[in-house]
């Protein structure tokens, strides 16, 4: 039985044959959320296939709308009455609840998803809100947040004049101010674009948590993933902002580029690198716009393989202790340089490392005169591979003269041929970005969102510790040193943190920690003061001399005496507020296996067995060694495997052909 609604009874022409009722339902379902299925040319020009900055709100689906990928649920309408979209379960599918969201999700590893970043999601959506904040109040509208009982206010200039603003009822003489609240479309709102979107959390997130959105496009190259965002999208009744789309991302943002089709907020968050979008992404965001990537492959990014880093960042990445901030700044120096093709240049907002990966959030402007300043932005890393000292060379040189600004090359190398406290040579790293990460004031602002309305989030405690760890760096100190790698250099045992932190303010230095490292310090002070301080640690804590070789670098340090004499009396400024308050800084692992997860499986049916057996194999392999050359038999023989084996049945590994295909 075909049930139509009093909104479709006026659409269908003639009399109402079935034919007729199926064909204009259909189409009617069709313009109001999109099928799934692969992106055909538009045959009406009134349907829009990619849905990508369409204004126009879409019609709700009805429940009896033949598409493909819903499950149509029979339910009573009436002319006078039409009842609200509804979305069963289909087989195998379980609901996840993340947020004020619940998405629909398969069982099978068909659409990617990792639980784990919630951390990565709450975050964004605490960004997203507090620049839509900004830029909504340019725009005359005040955005309206669910448990903030009041404004944010950031100084008491802000607060008299919104008291004065809330007697009148007026800005300045203006019109009342205009009010944008969360899941409702604002005309003059922002625009968003989610280009890997998978099952479409993030997007249905945004739609249901943050105020003052005009539209957001959830697009998936997958067209089972983008299926999964067209139900989801109609399961949590966000269909008058959230479209779906199956398009290439960077052919998307490509077609985005003109300046009155630019998004506001684009979030990238791929499997992997992010690298093939950037060049799409800095051109599609709007002037000032919100870029927010997310990179996983942290392998390359870390110091293991640094010709790939470069290949795909135009950066050398190193690795040493510093690697998790170098990462940071490998990414936004590669969105500043392809910004600067298109006279374009980025300004960061908040960049953290997080568990397995990074996130950044970087404005885009525009302006010819601005993207010379960045090749003086930009650093090379002299890092000694014996002591681990790092030294800076900036790419170019910016010296400003009255209102007169000259640039001209850099002189260097700032180091000899050997390093001078440890005769080790050196390794070349970068270029990276050399300014701040962080925009202190805005980063400000969002951590007092998020304290005084911890309810909105379920990760609002570790939020408030890492953003309150943030403010607490210093800005203008680019990557930094381990208390327990200096130790280790010298073969001493670890001066408590406290200590070493009191000490380097004792000389006069600045000194600060890092949210990318427990144990990092952040100091203008240079290597030299630190191998003193080291120095005369190492006199109260002596090590054996005669053990170290004389080739080794705490050999070369530790023969030298000490210009500085440290004074390790504790002060109260060493013990930051953020330590102090005992705020959740570095959270201990969530759950097992809680790293990153295995790349979605187009084709279904989940992890494979075999991936799952060689992961538990190879869990506490460290712990549980072997130490009986038996065991070793129940391994495959990687040499019998391409036919170099020459041990036969003497071989201790296994020479069992379907166990060597099922390991490999």
């Amino acid at each position: 039985m075909l049930i139509i609604t009093a909104r479709l009874l006026p659409l269908l022409p003639g009399p109402f044959t079935h034919q007729r009722i199926l064909r204009t339902v259909g189409s009617v379902a069709y313009r109001g959320l999109r099928t799934m299925e692969p992106l055909r040319a538009p045959q009406d020009p009134q349907v829009n296939t990619t849905l990508s900055g369409v204004d126009t709100k879409p019609q709700p689906l009805t429940s009896g709308a033949p598409m493909e990928g819903l499950n149509p649920t029979p339910a009573a309408s009436t002319p006078d009455q039409e009842m609200p979209p509804t979305t069963g379960l289909l087989p195998g599918e379980t609901v996840v609840r993340e947020g004020k969201a619940a998405i629909l999700f398969p069982s099978a590893n068909e659409v990617f998803y990792n639980p784990v970043q919630e951390f990565n999601r709450d975050l964004t959506c605490a960004v997203v809100t507090e620049f839509a904040r900004e830029q909504m109040a340019r725009r005359g509208v005040k955005v309206v947040v669910p448990g903030e009982k009041e404004r944010v206010v950031v100084n008491l200039a802000d607060e008299k004049k919104e008291e004065t603003e809330m007697q009148t009822g007026e800005k300045g003489g203006e019109e009342p101010v205009v009010t944008a609240s969360v899941g409702e479309r604002c005309k003059n709102g922002l625009r968003v674009l989610e280009g890997l979107a998978a099952s479409g959390l993030r997007s249905v997130r945004f739609a249901l948590e943050v105020p003052g959105l005009r539209s957001i496009t959830a697009n998936d190259f997958s067209a089972k993933a983008a299926a999964l965002i067209a139900r989801n999208a109609q399961h949590n009744g966000v269909t008058h902002l959230l479209q779906a789309s199956q398009r290439d991302a960077s052919m998307l943002m490509y077609e985005m580029r003109g300046k009155k089709d630019r998004y506001d907020v684009i979030d990238l968050d791929p499997y992997g690198s992010p690298a093939p979008f950037l060049d799409a992404a800095v051109q599609a965001v709007g002037e000032g716009g919100l870029l927010c990537v997310t990179c996983t492959d942290m392998a390359v990014m870390a110091g293991n393989s640094g010709e790939t880093c470069y290949s795909k960042y135009g950066s050398v990445s190193i690795k040493a202790k510093y690697c998790h901030e170098m990462a940071l700044r490998i990414i936004l120096h590669s969105l500043d340089q392809r910004a600067g093709v298109y006279q374009r240049y980025i300004h960061p907002l908040l960049c953290v490392s997080v568990d397995f990966y990074i996130r950044v959030f970087v404005r885009v402007h525009t302006g010819q005169a601005m993207v010379k300043n960045s090749a003086s932005k930009q650093v090379l890393v002299y890092n000694c591979v014996g002591c681990g000292s790092f030294h800076f060379q900036r790419l170019g040189k910016r010296t400003t003269q009255g209102t007169h600004i000259k640039y001209s090359a850099a002189t260097g190398p700032p180091v000899g041929a050997e390093c001078e406290h440890c005769g080790h040579r050196h390794q070349l790293g970068g270029p990276i970005w050399g300014e701040a990460l962080h925009d202190v004031s805005f980063v400000q602002k969002v951590l007092s969102a998020v304290s005084g309305n911890p309810s909105r989030f379920g990760t609002a405690r570790r939020i408030e510790g890492m953003l309150s760890m943030v403010t607490e760096e210093l800005e203008d100190v680019p990557l930094y040193y381990t208390v327990d790698n200096l130790s280790s250099t010298v073969h001493c045992s670890t001066p408590p943190l406290l200590q070493f932190r009191s000490a380097l303010l004792h000389a006069g230095h600045r000194v600060s920690l890092s949210h990318a490292c427990k144990n990092a310090l952040k100091t203008d002070a240079p290597p030299r003061v630190l191998w003193d301080v080291m120095r005369c640690w190492e006199k109260s804590n002596p090590v054996k001399r005669d053990r170290l070789s004389e080739s080794s670098p705490a050999h070369h340090i530790l023969s030298t005496e000490p210009i500085l004499q440290a004074c390790f009396d504790v002060r109260e400024d060493a013990n930051p507020q953020s330590r102090r308050r005992h705020l959740t800084r570095f959270q201990e692992n969530p759950e097992p296996f809680w790293g990153p997860k295995a790349r979605a499986n187009a084709g279904g049916g989940g992890i494979s067995s075999d991936l799952e057996d060689r992961r538990k194999q190879g869990q506490n392999k460290r712990k549980n060694q072997i130490t009986d050359a038996t065991q070793l038999k129940s391994f495959p023989c990687k040499r019998f495997r391409k036919g170099k084996c020459t041990h036969g049945e003497k071989c201790c590994y296994s020479h069992d052909l379907q166990q060597t295909d099922k390991m490999e």
